[in-house]
């Protein structure tokens, strides 16, 4: 707590309290801090500021409440920074930052995302197991053209050019220091396959405050990006014919310190446990693409032979497979890779969705299918159909129609936030399938 005495005593004056919606806009208010009352004591600074109930049924097309989301611009519910999260944000002086959870009553509120990862998390550890999980985001860095009417890439370069590291290494550079003085660590950066498109790891760490630092991730490089004169977008699909924009979420399983994943006495080499929770999120995947694929273009992205998991299918190292088991180069199994999610998705919301997917296998002991080692699009559809390889959802109403269906998932988010998602989210796809796909771009790109 001392951090926080020194911040305090520092030159910041405001700190934005933020949350995550159903739409993933992440939005936040600014308190100043001469208004915070505090004793010699910092365990008593309490943050809190008020937000309309009506929040959680607001789309990304417009600042008002969905209809069917049992929400409404009447009644406030309170938003409490977690002060374990305080951070000075050092791209915008006098500024600091803490996460916020939806408070009604004194309680977490059931529309609450970050309260709904919290559940997920606490019900893994009453199953004894602890949950790590690392989000892996590609982004596209972009100039307005010379009419400053539109965006374009900001190279053509090729994928891992070391001439787009050098183009990019001010901006990039900025964004790595502005990410570590935030107590992220950077694992690897590189070039992807878009023109202007890159990628910046992180290490894993526990589930909430991976879902945390996915947050500070987009705003950082977002903010950075803008200095630099660039616009930065995770949009899943930017340009049409160049590679879309992924999210993928990594992922372990722990028990008592010691990562589980791995048992060579076990088929594939891998725990029981392992392949439940596995079974468990195969099995719920074409509900699960209505919350880590939850925008209509997401499914520009999601195709086969585009190394986005179109397929309903685990392989070691496959990336065609929508699960990739990663085997490092010993042979052990350390952590897998859930490809199919995007950084349109509320971080919050897929973490705790993925992990309640996981859990229902693991509590069900769900068996898990043959490890595909194959291209599952270079297959005939006969050898597809004798070993049981199905695509998955190629559009969003198809993967909310699974979602509205699946009983385990619903159950996880509870009868508000499920509600409040689905109509929120229903809203979205009536009114972005409508538009062109430039004006959708155009809505979306500083959106994401």
């Amino acid at each position: 707590m001392n951090e926080i005495k020194d911040i305090f005593n520092s030159k910041t004056r405001f700190i934005r309290v933020l949350w995550c919606d159903n739409a993933n806009i992440i939005r936040g208010k600014a308190v100043h801090v001469d208004s915070l009352q505090s004793s010699d004591s910092t365990k008593d600074v309490d943050i809190k500021v008020g937000i309309s109930r009506g929040q959680q049924g607001v789309p990304v097309m417009y600042d008002g409440v969905v209809e069917g989301s049992r929400l409404d611009p009447v009644g406030e519910i309170s938003l409490k920074g977690d002060m374990s999260t305080l951070t000075i944000i050092p791209y915008a002086p006098g500024h600091a930052r803490v996460m916020g959870d939806m408070m009604e009553n004194g309680k977490i509120w059931g529309n609450c995302p970050r309260g709904f990862l919290k559940k997920m998390t606490n019900k893994a550890f009453n199953e004894g197991l602890e949950v790590k999980a690392a989000f892996e985001n590609e982004f596209y860095l972009l100039k307005m053209d010379e009419e400053q009417s539109k965006c374009e890439a900001s190279d053509t370069t090729p994928f891992a050019s070391t001439y787009s590291m050098d183009l990019n290494q001010e901006v990039i550079g900025d964004i790595v220091e502005s990410l570590i003085a935030q107590n992220i660590t950077v694992e690897q950066y590189y070039p992807e396959s878009g023109p202007g498109q890159h990628e910046i790891t992180m290490k894993y760490t526990d589930a909430r405050k991976a879902a945390d630092n996915q947050i500070i991730f987009r705003e950082t490089v977002k903010a950075v990006a803008l200095k630099h004169g660039l616009r930065a977008s995770f949009l899943p699909k930017v340009f049409p014919d160049t590679a879309g924009s992924g999210c993928h979420l990594h992922l372990s399983l722990w028990q008592d310190g010691m990562n589980i994943l791995q048992d060579t006495t076990n088929r594939y080499h891998l725990s029981e446990t392992a392949q439940h929770f596995l079974a468990g999120i195969l099995h719920h995947l074409p509900a699960l693409m209505a919350i880590t694929t939850p925008i209509p273009r997401s499914y520009h992205r999601i195709r086969p032979q585009m190394w986005s998991g179109a397929f309903q299918v685990w392989g070691f190292n496959n990336r065609e497979a929508a699960i990739r088991v990663i085997k490092g180069d010993d042979g052990a199994v350390e952590h897998f890779e859930f490809k199919t999610m995007d950084a349109s998705s509320n971080p919050y919301l897929a973490l705790g969705a993925v992990i309640a997917a996981g859990l229902d296998g693991v509590c069900n002991e769900m068996n898990l299918a043959e490890p595909v080692g194959k291209d599952p699009a270079a297959l005939s559809s006969v050898e597809r159909d004798k070993l049981k390889i199905h695509s998955l959802p190629c559009n969003m109403k198809e993967s909310m129609d699974n979602l509205k269906e699946n009983k385990v998932l619903l159950k996880a988010m509870g009868p508000e936030l499920s509600k409040s998602y689905l109509a929120v989210k229903k809203a979205e796809y009536e009114a972005l399938c409508k538009l062109p796909a430039g004006k959708e771009v155009d809505l979306l790109l500083e959106k994401y």
